[in-house]
């Protein structure tokens, strides 16, 4: 494949366990989980990640918990199940979290997990990288997926649909084919990581496309099909925030003056 305008998406008739595995090789490979009072379902996430093995080792070789603040204790349970766990220290956020992960991981190939998935399997990661261990030119990887909403089959979503996907197809040519661009389960190589960083709070995931298509380019970007994925839908008032932080990254991007907040 070569770089071109657009994601090189793939689907999940794409992805064979038995043939990705094994070009892992002797690279490295570290999973970061930003957690925020999730114990109910973190041990789960951490189980499906760690029950992955090729020759006789594991798939991933260090699995980190960044715990955010949290009031539970999910930092309890992700010890029980044989994550690292980092304290975060200083202000609050994902986007904060994600960069304590990452000055604590060592792996060449590094990916991001969310903590409130209730269905996360094995080969979840895999899949994530996927397009890394195929192909050189591709740096970031981010998931797509169906988001049931309460008993209906879709539906979730709403700041993905309401306010990213439009944004970034009217003013980021090529990131309008980014299906969810604000998925937590996002691959990528170290490198990439430690020069573009990580904007504060929920406006991580969009700033972090934007800023790879802006420096790298869009060919640079792949993503791949989970499947279902299944999480707490948060109530609507808790989403408006959410669309700020988001509209908020990707405007000044674009080069528009927003009053500091």
């Amino acid at each position: 494949m070569t770089l071109s305008d657009v994601p090189w998406t793939l689907g999940t008739a794409d992805f064979d366990l038995n043939v990705v595995t094994p070009l892992k090789g002797d690279c490295t490979i570290s999973v970061i989980i930003p957690a925020r009072n999730e114990s109910l379902t973190i041990g789960a996430v951490l189980d499906a990640v760690r029950s992955l093995h090729h020759d006789g080792r594991a798939f991933v070789d260090e699995v980190i918990v960044v715990n955010d603040h949290s009031s539970d204790d999910t930092a309890t349970v992700a010890e029980r199940h044989g994550a690292r766990v980092v304290d975060l220290e200083g202000p609050s956020g994902k986007g904060e979290a994600m960069r304590a992960g990452l000055l604590s991981s060592t792996g060449a190939l590094v990916v991001f997990l969310d903590a409130d998935v209730t269905n996360t399997r094995p080969d979840f990661v895999p899949r994530l990288l996927q397009p890394l261990l195929e192909n050189p030119s591709i740096e970031l990887v981010k998931a797509y997926y169906e988001r049931p909403l309460l008993d209906m089959p879709t539906g979730g979503g709403r700041v993905t649909e309401i306010a990213a996907r439009p944004i970034l197809a009217l003013l980021f040519p090529g990131l309008g084919e980014i299906r969810q661009p604000l998925a937590g389960e996002t691959a990528g190589r170290r490198e990439l990581f430690e020069t573009i960083g990580f904007e504060s709070a929920y406006g991580v995931e969009i700033a972090l496309l934007i800023d790879v298509a802006g420096t790298r380019g869009v060919g640079t970007i792949a993503q791949v099909d989970l499947g279902i994925r299944r999480h707490r839908n948060r109530p609507i008032e808790e989403l408006r925030p959410m669309s700020v932080e988001v509209l908020r990254a990707a405007l000044t991007r674009f080069g528009v003056a927003l009053p500091e907040h």
